[in-house]
């Protein structure tokens, strides 16, 4: 059954891979955890009830599962459910009185902007194929705001050099325009015309595929690692940098949300803390008591 479940999201959603291994991957453990709890007897069975996805919860968070990646479990879940009651494989949803774990949201990681710029100091005395295309990813994911997994699927033909712009499929196979600096357009220009390799993908590997997720990784951690001594260094950051930077010199949170890809403002609003230093400077600066001891 769970078979006939990934392959509808695969076909008929069009989920992402990165989505599909993670919804398979909370089912299953869903359904283990019922076969040893003995709430089902395997993995076909369906016989879901709220009492063992209540105790699978609690199990999780009693592991120390943050509540946002417990929220995703369950959605993931009830995700499955829906699908068996669209087709009356099931008749009852058992899930409708499980509560949504409480989420804490974390604060964004994000790179200062003048330590970002030093990475172009730094670009400006290296040389080679290899090093072009590793300060590539850095720019096009700092320039654009795009997810790893964008920009590993991004391809020449999605690239604009008149309009400067790259067309990127993002979550839900969703496609946005997005506009880039000139120097990065150059810098894409320079790159393809002197990588000699044939492959519809513009970051790619020496055989001509798509780069794979750990390479990009690898790249960026080594880079920012160069800027920064904080420990999470990873593409996420640069995407988090992108969107905190321009909010805070003067960006619509409305457009960040658009060049994000995000669905929903909520998504995009995380951002504004990063805000708090701008307009706490500009007070120090603006109010008449600001700078002045007090009695």
């Amino acid at each position: 059954m769970l078979e006939s479940y990934i392959e509808y999201i695969t076909k008929n959603r069009k989920y992402s891979e990165n989505t599909i291994i993670s919804y398979r991957n909370d089912i299953e453990h869903f359904l283990n955890y019922s076969i040893e709890t003995g709430s089902i007897k395997n993995t076909n069975d369906i016989t879901f009830n709220y009492k063992c996805i209540r105790s699978w919860i609690v199990s999780l968070a009693s592991k120390g599962i943050s509540g946002r990646s417990l929220k995703r479990k369950l959605s993931s879940l009830k995700s499955y459910i829906k699908y068996l009651l669209i087709n009356n494989i099931i008749s009852e949803n058992p899930t409708t009185k499980v509560v949504y774990p409480k989420q804490i949201y974390k604060l964004p990681d994000f790179i200062d902007q003048d330590k970002l710029n030093d990475l172009q100091v730094l670009e400006q005395s290296e040389t080679g194929i290899g090093k072009k295309m590793e300060f590539l990813i850095l720019e096009i994911l700092y320039g654009s705001g795009i997810r790893r997994s964008e920009l590993i699927n991004l391809k020449v033909s999605d690239f604009d050099k008149v309009k400067s712009t790259i067309k990127v499929l993002g979550k839900g196979n969703k496609e946005r325009i997005i506009p880039i600096p000139e120097t990065l357009k150059d810098m894409i220009c320079d790159y393809l015309s002197d990588r000699g390799i044939d492959s519809p993908f513009i970051i790619s590997c020496s055989d001509g595929k798509k780069a794979y997720p750990k390479l990009v990784y690898r790249i960026v951690n080594k880079y920012l690692g160069l800027v920064t001594t904080q420990k999470k260094r990873s593409p996420h950051v640069l995407r988090h940098s992108y969107a905190t930077n321009m909010l805070n010199n003067g960006a619509d949170i409305n457009s960040i949300k658009e060049l994000l890809g995000h669905s929903n403002l909520s998504a995009t609003q995380i951002y504004t803390h990063t805000s708090f230093e701008k307009i706490n400077s500009i007070y120090k600066q603006a109010h008449p008591r600001a700078s002045k001891k007090t009695i």
